[in-house]
């Protein structure tokens, strides 16, 4: 009875402490986009992980020390990250859905790192004008929000929840569910470009007519709008699916919620345009993105999870051996 006690205890720190590590993670991500929209993303040269040459910049700029702290919360977020994995198969049995989900939410923390660095060494920062710059950055976005999915997952198991199922879930749900994680992943990359094209002319100060890369982001702008549109009713269809074939009243809140945030996010993006993206709006922007895309990932999880007792035999079976090794000594 112990074991099982002890077992649960030790779940509920582990789902805590990877709730954490998920807000911890998006404000990393939001102080990122602080970083791109001052142009303090060349605070520390072209050295990494050095900062200027430095372990710890002597006399910094003020440039130095945005880029310098996102530096410093990056490394403890992927510090937090690798310590759930060895928690993680410590806590959980064989074969249990947080294993598989912390493992993958350290693979993509070092790729989210990597290509950090990578945006450093290779000089895509601050004032950097290049078609390479903005693939970069789309990319990032896009494996920040698998990151996030992943950390999101891994909570989430943790708190009890079973583990997902695909097969038998039908064309139906699973095709709108996957139309709208993809839709949301397109949405984000075209935002990070047109995040970028901002940065270029209202920080950077460089004028459209000057520079034909800039030109060419200025017009881009207009299809994220678009893009918005058209993935806000991929997201429709998806809540309204899960919601027909998978009903609860845990989904119907997600729906609500998800349904507020998006129309909300709508909202503001209208207000960046026209107040043409200040920093605070631009962040807002994107912690709201963040939370509904934390959202779908969680509708998804809820939808297509496998029968609750499938994940209680999982889980249960390294806690039976261990009852059972205990009765025969």
């Amino acid at each position: 009875m112990s074991v099982l006690v002890s077992s649960a205890q030790g779940a509920r720190r582990y789902a805590l402490f990877a709730w954490g590590v998920l807000a911890y993670n998006i404000f990393v991500i939001v102080w990122g986009a602080f970083v791109r929209a001052t142009g303090s993303g060349a605070g520390c040269g072209s050295h990494w992980p050095l900062c200027n040459g430095e372990v710890i910049p002597r006399a910094p700029e003020v440039e130095t020390l945005i880029e310098f702290s996102h530096r410093v919360t990056s490394g403890l977020a992927l510090f937090a990250v690798v310590a759930m994995v060895p928690w993680a198969w410590r806590v959980f049995g064989p074969g249990h859905p947080v294993r598989r989900a912390a493992l993958i939410s350290l693979v993509l923390m070092i790729v989210e790192a990597l290509i950090g660095a990578a945006l450093v060494l290779l000089e895509l920062v601050a004032h950097n004008v290049s078609v390479a710059r903005a693939f970069w950055m789309a990319g990032h976005l896009m494996n920040t929000f698998l990151l996030l999915a992943a950390l999101t997952l891994t909570a989430w198991f943790a708190g009890g929840a079973p583990g997902i199922r695909l097969r038998g879930q039908g064309p139906l749900l699973l095709g709108t569910l996957a139309a709208a994680l993809l839709g949301m992943l397109v949405l984000g990359a075209s935002g990070a470009v047109t995040a970028l094209g901002d940065t270029l002319v209202f920080t950077a100060g460089i004028s459209p007519e000057d520079n034909a890369i800039v030109a060419a982001l200025v017009d881009l702008r207009i299809y994220h709008p678009l893009i918005a549109f058209g993935v806000g009713g991929l997201l429709w269809l998806a809540v309204w699916t899960a919601r027909r074939l998978r009903p609860s009243p845990l989904a119907a809140r997600l729906a609500f919620w998800l349904g507020a945030l998006y129309v909300g996010q709508l909202v503001i993006g209208a207000i960046n345009v026209v107040l043409k993206a200040p920093v605070a709006i631009q962040l807002i922007h994107l912690a709201v993105s963040n939370a509904i895309w934390i959202l779908l990932i969680v509708l998804a999880a809820v939808a297509l999870a496998r029968p609750a007792a499938q994940d209680e035999s999982d889980t249960a079976r390294p806690v039976a051996a261990t009852l059972s090794a205990g009765a025969a000594d």
